[in-house]
């Protein structure tokens, strides 16, 4: 038998996937289990813009779109990310995606060569390691300090064969938003090293008391910074896998070539959605990040009087629980016998810790969480 691709042979599964299709498995088994495994919001996409991507449809929106998307939708993100994330882009420097992952492989894939390092910060999303290493990068891991922030020990980390730092603020999996302070370490190092930064902001919309900054925005940043964002968390629209980037021109059009020779364009119809949800009435996102914020205080207010430490949660919709042990073992006991399906913090790089997304009915997580102090 042939020899498959050692590359991806390297690369290890979703964990966060794993403990969602077990879940799933004992769900269809009859058993109640509660799972707050993946980051997904219950909410229904919002009206209008399903009724934006229906209308399409209706009128024919269905043949091939541009590559890089609809000008409908280039245009809007490009006025967003100018108005709202002071951002300086235009229209020429934007990508429609098949979701925000799509453009971080799209990123990748077309700024790395083999060997090229990229400087993770800890703890960090389970996809961006596997990103890199489809793209035959190589990922350099960078532990967040005590507070979850940025501090000078990153500039150890950085090699000649550095060639991009990832900063994803608000954080999957902590909650955790980086402060100005952070933000200006990791553009400094950018700028000093001739270095790209890959900035993930799919969940700038989630932010409870603090307040979000686009590390592009900096002075000197745009002209190297990539910035991924899309439609999934803000607006309840995970299934339409409808996401974007705004790269340099230089790295767009290498990015644009990536699209064309693989997904080709994104979906039309869905970026008739994603017109509507960026021109339409934004009081949807507002209606949702508020009760994402009063299920946050409730899970973080239980867990604290269960006595388990979490990270602040301050954006996103998680709880980064410090289990004080092995975190694969407990996150199986939950699962096993508390039927509550969390994501240990080994795949996040934080061995130690789980994470539990509180995308969920206030009566799931109650329940949820009598279970687990049952457990304890």
């Amino acid at each position: 038998m042939l020899q498959l691709s050692q590359n991806i042979a390297a690369v290890p599964p979703s964990a966060t996937m794993a403990m969602n299709n077990k879940s799933k498995e004992m769900k269809a088994a009859g058993i109640d289990v509660i799972s707050l495994a993946v980051g997904e919001p219950d909410f229904n996409t919002p009206a209008h813009i399903t009724k934006a991507a229906i209308d399409a449809l209706n009128r024919g929106e269905t043949h091939y779109a541009p590559s890089r998307g609809i000008p409908e939708l280039t245009k809007a993100i490009a006025e967003k990310l100018n108005k709202e994330n002071k951002i300086p882009v235009e229209q020429n420097q934007i990508l429609c995606t098949s979701g925000a992952k799509d453009a971080i492989r799209i990123t990748m894939t077309a700024c790395l060569n083999p060997g090229d390092e990229v400087i993770i910060l800890d703890p960090a999303w389970v996809s961006y390691d596997p990103c890199v290493q489809i793209a035959r990068g190589k990922p350099v891991h960078y532990h967040l300090n005590d507070n979850f922030q940025v501090d000078e020990g990153l500039l150890e980390l950085i090699t000649d064969k550095t060639k991009m730092i990832i900063v994803n603020s608000p954080s999957n999996p902590t909650g955790s938003v980086l402060a100005r302070s952070s933000l200006r370490i990791l553009a400094d190092a950018c700028i000093d090293h001739n270095l790209y930064c890959m900035s993930d902001e799919i969940y700038e919309k989630l932010v409870y008391g603090k307040e979000h900054v686009s590390i592009g925005s900096l002075p000197d940043m745009s002209e190297r910074t990539v910035t991924i964002n899309g439609f999934s968390k803000a607006y309840a629209m995970t299934g339409w896998r409808l996401g974007y980037a705004a790269a340099p021109k230089e790295i767009m059009s290498y990015m644009d070539k990536v699209m064309q020779h693989s997904v080709g364009n994104v979906t039309s119809f869905a970026q008739w959605g994603g017109v509507a949800a960026l021109t339409g009435d934004q009081s949807c996102v507002e209606d949702m990040r508020k009760q994402f914020e009063a299920r946050k205080k409730f899970v973080i207010g239980r867990l604290a009087s269960m006595g388990l430490k979490t990270a602040p949660a301050e954006g996103a919709f998680y709880a980064f629980i410090n289990c004080g042990g092995d975190d694969g073992a407990v996150a199986t006991k939950w699962l096993e016998e508390g039927h509550v399906a969390a994501t240990p913090g080994y795949a996040f790089g934080a061995p130690g810790w789980i994470r539990i997304s509180y995308a969920a009915s206030m009566e799931q997580l109650a329940e949820a969480l009598d279970r687990i102090e049952r457990l304890l």
